[in-house]
């Protein structure tokens, strides 16, 4: 960044600052998204895969080195396995999702993860949701049944893939908040890497497709732009109060609306736009609420 912009831009308070990270972040993780559903229509889906966690891998690897490999002792293995398997799982959804339907509706869905967490939060924590939280969970799910359509000839199977990859992403998150009592985030990140690598190292391998070289640096490109939007979205959360720049992230389904209509000629419909406003106000909602600590 040139000096005088990087100046003023640290003159600004941790919130703007914060929810810059955030925008930027989104915006690069969309362009990822869009790779992934361009090189999904002649690569199979878990060869991209694959190759976003290996890049992950590659990438921390380093890290560790540095650090020195005593962080990687652990006791708790088998909930590492279990963080990656479900995060495969939800990334694999996802994948499938955006190869085959329209890019906004799958990161639109994607989004509805604080409604999925108040199920979670009832039906397996056993936890007591107050009565203005569930009901906000199920308008929000109702923008999910306007985005998959189930009720007319426009049905959108790859809706439920995209609602599955939710769910595991929802998990992925009770996961981390089991495994963060006791272990570092560089023994988490490095787990989560590798074992996400080794579960989607399988499939890839049985339906592997030798790309083109330039295949092959779109590949890449998209394993470091995955890296990156997440580490932007990451010190972005940690600069601000979340309350205040979570809401900033939506701007990814704004960005893949723009994306998935310049560059794949997708033109959601109506029950798309009414799903996508349906799920963000109710999704705020429920982030406020969560984070304000205020009674619902």
């Amino acid at each position: 960044m040139i000096p005088p912009l990087r100046d003023r831009f640290q003159s600004l308070s941790p919130n703007i600052r914060g929810a810059g990270f955030v925008i930027a972040g989104a915006f690069i993780l969309i362009v990822m998204a869009s790779l992934v559903k361009h090189l999904g229509q002649r690569l199979p889906a878990f060869e991209v895969l694959f190759v976003r966690f290996l890049a992950g891998l590659i990438v921390i690897l380093p890290v560790v080195w540095r650090t020195g490999f005593a962080v990687l002792r652990t006791e708790r293995l088998p909930m590492h396995a279990l963080r990656g398997f479900v995060g495969f799982m939800g990334n694999m959804c996802f994948f499938f999702a955006l190869v085959n339907m329209a890019i906004a509706d799958t990161v639109t869905i994607q989004f509805s993860r604080p409604i999925i967490m108040v199920v979670i939060a009832v039906l397996v924590l056993r936890e007591t949701v107050g009565w203005r939280r569930a009901a906000m969970a199920v308008v929000g799910f109702s923008g999910v049944i306007m985005i998959t359509r189930p009720f007319g000839e426009g049905f959108e199977p790859w809706a439920l893939v995209a609602l599955g990859g939710t769910v595991f992403g929802t998990l992925v998150v009770l996961t981390i908040k089991l495994l963060s009592r006791t272990e570092p985030t560089l023994t988490i990140m490095f787990y989560f890497a590798a074992f996400t690598t080794l579960f989607s190292f399988i499939p890839a391998m049985v339906v592997w497709v030798t790309p083109t070289w330039e295949e092959l640096v779109l590949l890449a490109l998209t394993g470091a732009l995955g890296i990156v939007g997440q580490s932007m979205f990451t010190h972005g959360v940690a600069l601000g109060d979340t309350s205040f720049v979570m809401p900033f992230d939506y701007m990814r389904i704004v960005y893949s609306f723009a994306i998935g209509f310049l560059f794949f000629a997708e033109l959601p419909g109506a029950w798309s736009f009414a799903g996508a406003a349906v799920i963000i106000a109710s999704s705020v909602y429920l982030l406020r609420t969560e984070r304000g600590g205020r009674p619902t």
